[in-house]
């Protein structure tokens, strides 16, 4: 039995990742943005090990976040499901100034990785949208460009993916990986995607707990547990450095 943390557990990918592994067995600590959310995955899920709530949008909760997670377990296994896609005409800024889409699915992965006691494997949710935007690691905020939701989104993910790989890289001690879960019918995905959102979710339930050969060699990109190519430029390290750095800066983790 694996302990396990998936965050953004109330609905969607990450709830159907929840449901996966809480049949076979694990245990789980279940992360939803608020209060209320929290509480309702509470009602459902009466025999999970703790859930947690904390906007992944805030610096400040975000590390609560991580020392709540600390106190509570030891975790094998960190799943970072929460996401956002800010579909708006303008950037969206957080209460830290930031584009919204980076502080939920950058930095907060970011900070969590960093500040939760070490697990032994990192599972990130990627996108095939990661192939997309500007890869110089530069104006993350969008005060240099008109705003593109979708080139936004897509540059998230990509960033994403490139911490999975300095992760990898550089934690040789643990498993990290990349998961494109497919365009499933989630919040997010809408109701037309064309993809199964029980498929979706088996990659990052496999990668959290399998002891395979392949899930032990980390640093791999996944789509349905088939091994793919990540964009080249995600493994370039003074990128990965650069992206590192504005990330610790940021959260003033030095």
């Amino acid at each position: 039995m694996a302990t396990i943390l998936i965050t953004g557990a109330n609905t969607g990918l990450g709830k159907y990742t929840a449901d996966r592994l809480q049949a076979e067995g694990h245990q789980l600590v279940l992360h939803a943005r608020n209060h209320g959310r929290a509480a309702e995955i509470k009602a459902e899920r009466p025999d999970v090990h703790a859930v947690m709530s904390g906007d992944l949008s805030s610096i400040a909760e975000t590390k609560a976040l991580a020392r709540q997670a600390n106190e509570v377990a030891r975790f094998d296994a960190v799943i970072h499901n929460a996401g956002v896609y800010n579909q708006g005409e303008r950037v969206r800024l957080t209460e830290d100034g930031l584009n919204d889409d980076f502080a939920v699915n950058v930095l907060a992965p970011y900070i969590l990785s960093v500040l939760i006691n070490r697990p032994r494997r990192l599972i990130f949710l990627s996108s095939s949208m990661h192939t997309g935007g500007r890869h110089d690691v530069t104006d993350l905020q969008w005060q240099e460009r008109p705003w593109n939701s979708y080139q936004a989104y897509s540059e998230s993910k990509f960033y994403l993916t490139m911490l999975a790989m300095t992760f990898a890289r550089c934690w040789p001690d643990i498993i990290c990986h990349a998961v494109d879960p497919g365009w499933v019918p989630t919040r997010m995905g809408g109701a037309s995607a064309p993809d199964s959102l029980l498929k979706g979710c088996e990659t990052q339930a496999w990668l959290a707990t399998s002891e395979s050969p392949q899930v032990l060699n980390s640093g791999g990109y996944y789509h349905h547990k088939q091994r793919q190519q990540a964009h080249a430029d995600v493994f370039n390290e003074a990128r990965q450095a650069m992206l590192f750095n504005k990330c610790a800066q940021l959260a003033d983790i030095l």
